[in-house]
């Protein structure tokens, strides 16, 4: 990803007894979209239900202008081993380790890129922003014979990916330097609701793409009745510290027009994650024990399976868990 990778948790093994396992916070202060953090307030607290990286309770803040939803205070950029570590599924998600999950995902996927690349070129560029291991640049190469390559921060993800025989960019996109307009299409597929400056990452990408050309969005959806259900809490889209900016339709647009890129298409798209995550941090927050906890989990395809149909049902009235979006870049300079 520009920005934290995708991944999480440092480590699963406890802190020794008696050592701190606090993280050092940064007050944020505004909505990146707005600018201002005159008219936010809080609206949920929470723990790392998922991973338990410290012991630290946080705040999602909403701004009543634009609807935009961000951790305030967040852990500090020096912190970021703490909360991201191996045990991410986007470092190693493998059919081996997700099974049928894997392989509904991959389909699902494939299907989704299909429909954005349809039309490009032969000769196309394409660049994945926060790429992970590689997962939908793999997608990609047996597609399209296009020229694919992604950029994430995570040394880790990144070897994982070039081990794939991938080409994958070491870094913050920000900080690469990439020529103008060199590419024909960018995906940022679970990855703006990860990073500080989800503006500034746009304009970036706004950059390096050829007049004309698109970027395809997809990331988790406050204008969701998952997110209605659980957003005082336990909703699985806070993914608590990770997920530092989070958007409805309105945010979206906002900061669309704000980078100067045109929505082409902007509706939302079916995931069981949220759900199946809500429950799961509900469960653990109230004690269950943990073997029923983890019934609720990516690698559980009863509880993914369950929440496929109910959210199936509500994308069909546009109330999907995720947002899916396309920006363009405008054609005249």
């Amino acid at each position: 990803m520009a920005g934290p990778s995708k991944r999480n948790s440092a480590s699963s093994d406890p802190a020794p007894v008696g050592v701190a396992r606090s993280l050092v916070l940064e007050r944020v202060g505004r909505c990146c979209v707005c600018a201002t953090g005159d008219h936010a307030s809080p609206v949920a607290t929470g723990e790392d239900f998922e991973y338990d990286t410290s012991d630290d309770t946080f705040i999602a803040q909403q701004c009543a202008r634009c609807g935009l939803v961000y951790l305030d205070p967040r852990p500090a950029m020096s912190e970021l081993s703490k909360i991201y570590g191996d045990a991410y599924h986007a470092y190693e998600f493998t059919p081996e380790r997700f099974g049928i999950a894997y392989r509904v995902r991959a389909w699902l996927e494939s299907q989704r890129l299909r429909r954005w690349t349809a039309g490009l070129p032969p000769d196309a560029r394409i660049i994945d922003v926060g790429a992970g291991d590689g997962f939908h640049l793999s997608l990609l190469s047996r597609i399209g014979d296009w020229s694919i390559e992604g950029v994430d921060p995570d040394p880790t993800a990144v070897a994982a990916a070039r081990a794939k025989g991938l080409t994958m960019h070491l870094g913050v996109l920000e900080d690469l330097a990439f020529e103008n307009e060199t590419y024909d299409f960018a995906i940022l597929i679970m990855t703006i609701e990860h990073v500080g400056d989800p503006v500034g990452l746009l304009r970036e990408v706004r950059r390096i793409l050829k007049p004309g050309a698109k970027v395809g969005i997809v990331t988790d959806n406050t204008g969701s009745p998952d997110f209605a259900l659980g957003k005082r809490r336990h909703w699985g889209g806070y993914h608590f510290p990770r997920h530092w900016n989070l958007f409805n339709e309105h945010a979206m647009r906002k900061l669309a027009a704000g980078v100067d890129l045109e929505v082409v298409s902007l509706k939302t798209m079916m995931s069981p994650v949220n759900w199946t995550y809500t429950v799961h941090n509900l469960l653990k927050d109230w004690g269950a024990p943990g073997v029923f906890a983890k019934q609720f989990s990516l690698d559980k395809p009863l509880a993914l399976g369950l929440f496929t149909l109910v959210d199936s049902v509500l994308t069909l009235f546009g109330r999907g868990a995720l947002l899916r979006v396309v920006l363009q870049k405008k054609s005249g300079r």
